[in-house]
């Protein structure tokens, strides 16, 4: 993983598998799905319990999680686990959630002053 792009602006491509990923990461119940995930690996009724949605919607979540790449399942016995499978995703909704913490002041230092004196 490199730390910054490669393109100063992004070809249609890579602009459209980065809207892609944002559109996956839009609903509320996926980030919270995937953040579980990506502290340790899960049933669906473990995760439906943990992010207080119904099984039926959790595996439709997981189905789109796992068309996109995002999570990886496997068996044992009749039972499916998942697991989240893409580090570019866990620094993603790592930073986002960590923003969303800082704007709601759960991150103890309360909001930030973004763009301050810069005219942004």
């Amino acid at each position: 993983m490199h730390p910054v792009p490669v393109h100063p602006v992004p070809d249609d491509e890579h602009a459209q598998i980065a809207a892609t990923t944002f559109r996956m990461l839009a609903d509320p119940t996926r980030v919270k799905i995937l953040w579980a995930l990506f502290q340790a690996e899960s049933s669906v009724n473990a995760l439906a319990e943990a992010v207080g949605a119904t099984p039926a919607a959790v595996s439709q979540h997981l189905a789109k999680l796992r068309l996109a790449g995002f999570v990886q399942s496997r068996k044992e016995g009749t039972f499916a686990y998942y697991r989240a499978s893409d580090a570019h995703v866990r620094s993603l909704l790592q930073e986002t959630l960590s923003h969303a913490e800082h704007v709601t002041g759960v991150a103890g230092l309360g909001p930030h002053e973004h763009g301050a004196g810069r005219g942004d």
